[in-house]
C-alpha cells in the first residue's frame, strides 16, 4: 500500500473565535492511502487545546510508515486495531483510519452508508455555526448565509443580548455552545430564557470534568445538554449517560469512525441523542461525517462551508441543508489539484 501525507492551511471565510480561542486559518493534515489503483483519503486538523501539530501527526505516522506500506488489504476495522496497538494518538489514528475506510469503500465500489447497511434517503441537516463577535458582526455573518438551523459560540458578559438580537433577523433554529464557559447558575438562568428564543439544546456549557455540576442541570435545565469536551473517547459515553441528554461524536478526537460508529451504537443503547461535530475540517473530513449522517440525531459539519477555498471535491451541501452524496465509493472523496 502506497501512503502520502500533505500538509494544507485552510484560510477560513472569517475569524473564527469561541470562548477560549480566535483564529483565521487550520492547519489540516491529509493521509492519502493507495492500492489496486485506488486512492482513499483522511483528514485530522491541528488543534492547540489538545497540543495536536500536523508536524506531529506526521512525525508519528512516518515511524509506522513502512509498516502501513508492507500492507497488502484494507479492512479498516483491523487498520484501526493496528494503529491504536502502535500508540498513535486519536488524531493521527483519525486520518488514517478516514483514509482507509474511503479507501475500502472504493475498492468495494460502494458508499460507506451502504456498506454499513443503512440508508441515505433520511437524515438531520448540518447547522451553519456563527463564532463569537461583535452583535453587528454575527448578524451579518448570519445574514451573508441564510440557512434554516444556526449554532452560535457564547462565552461573552452578553451573551442573552446576542440571541436576542440574532433573532430578530431570523427563524432559524438556534444551538448554543458555550464551550465550558458557563456555570451553573448561568445555565440555569440563560436555559428558560433561550428556550423562549427558539433554542434547541445547550452543548458543553460547563467545563468538561465539573461532573458535580452536570449534575446539578440533570432534571433542572430547561434545555437538553450535549456533552462535546466531557466525551471525547469510547469509555466516555458511559460516563455520559445520566449526565447529558446526549452526546457530540468528534471524530479527530475519538479515533476516526471506526470508533464513532460504536460510540453511536453505545450511546444508542442507553436512549441519549446523538450528534456528530467536526473541527473546521475541509471537505475531505466532512465526507467522512456524511456518510454517518444517516444514524444520527444531530449534526454539525459546516466546516468546508466555513473555508475561503476548498481543497476536495465529495459530500456536497446544498441550500437548505440538502446534501448531494458522491457516486463513487467509500466516503466519495477526490482531492483538487
Amino acid at each position: 500500500m502506497e501512503l502520502e501525507l500533505k500538509k494544507y492551511v485552510l484560510q477560513l471565510s472569517h475569524t473564527f473565535k469561541i470562548s477560549r480561542e480566535s483564529r483565521d486559518d487550520q492547519d489540516s493534515l491529509v493521509v492519502c492511502l493507495s492500492l489496486n489503483g485506488k486512492t482513499g483519503y483522511g483528514e485530522a486538523t491541528s488543534n492547540p487545546y489538545y497540543n495536536v501539530t500536523v508536524e506531529s501527526m506526521m512525525a508519528e505516522i512516518l515511524e509506522i510508515e513502512s509498516e502501513i506500506q508492507a500492507l497488502t488489504t484494507i479492512d479498516p476495522e483491523s487498520f484501526h486495531s493496528f494503529l491504536t496497538d502502535k500508540g498513535l494518538s486519536y488524531f493521527a489514528t483519525c486520518a488514517l483510519d478516514l483514509a482507509a475506510h474511503d479507501l475500502h469503500g472504493k475498492l468495494k465500489e460502494k458508499p460507506l452508508y451502504e456498506l454499513w447497511g443503512t440508508s441515505n434517503k433520511h437524515y438531520p441537516i448540518t447547522n451553519y455555526t456563527i463564532g463569537i463577535d461583535t452583535v453587528d458582526k454575527m448578524i451579518d455573518k448570519m445574514l451573508e448565509k441564510p440557512w434554516p438551523l444556526y449554532k452560535i459560540k457564547l462565552g461573552t458578559d452578553y451573551d442573552l443580548e446576542i440571541i436576542k438580537s440574532l433573532r430578530k433577523h431570523t427563524d432559524a433554529i438556534f444551538r448554543i455552545d458555550a464551550n465550558n464557559a458557563w456555570s451553573v447558575e448561568q445555565t440555569l438562568e440563560l436555559a428558560p430564557l433561550l428556550k423562549a428564543l427558539n433554542v434547541e439544546f445547550l452543548e458543553q456549557p460547563l467545563d468538561a470534568d465539573n461532573t458535580e455540576g452536570y449534575k446539578a442541570l440533570k432534571g433542572k435545565c430547561a434545555l437538553p445538554i450535549i456533552a462535546d469536551e466531557s466525551c471525547i473517547v469510547e469509555e466516555d459515553v458511559i460516563k455520559c449517560a445520566g449526565l447529558f441528554d446526549g452526546i457530540n461524536i468528534k471524530l479527530t478526537k475519538c479515533g476516526g469512525l471506526t470508533p464513532a460508529l460504536r460510540m453511536i451504537k453505545q450511546a444508542k443503547v442507553l436512549n441519549m441523542k446523538v450528534m456528530v461535530g467536526c473541527m473546521t475540517e475541509s471537505t475531505v473530513g466532512i465526507s467522512a461525517i456524511a456518510q454517518l449522517t444517516p444514524q444520527l440525531d444531530f449534526v454539525d459539519m459546516d466546516g468546508a462551508m466555513l473555508l475561503k477555498k476548498d481543497i476536495a471535491t465529495g459530500i456536497e451541501i446544498q441550500e437548505g441543508g440538502k446534501l448531494k452524496f458522491p457516486t463513487i465509493g467509500g466516503s466519495g472523496v477526490r482531492l483538487l489539484s
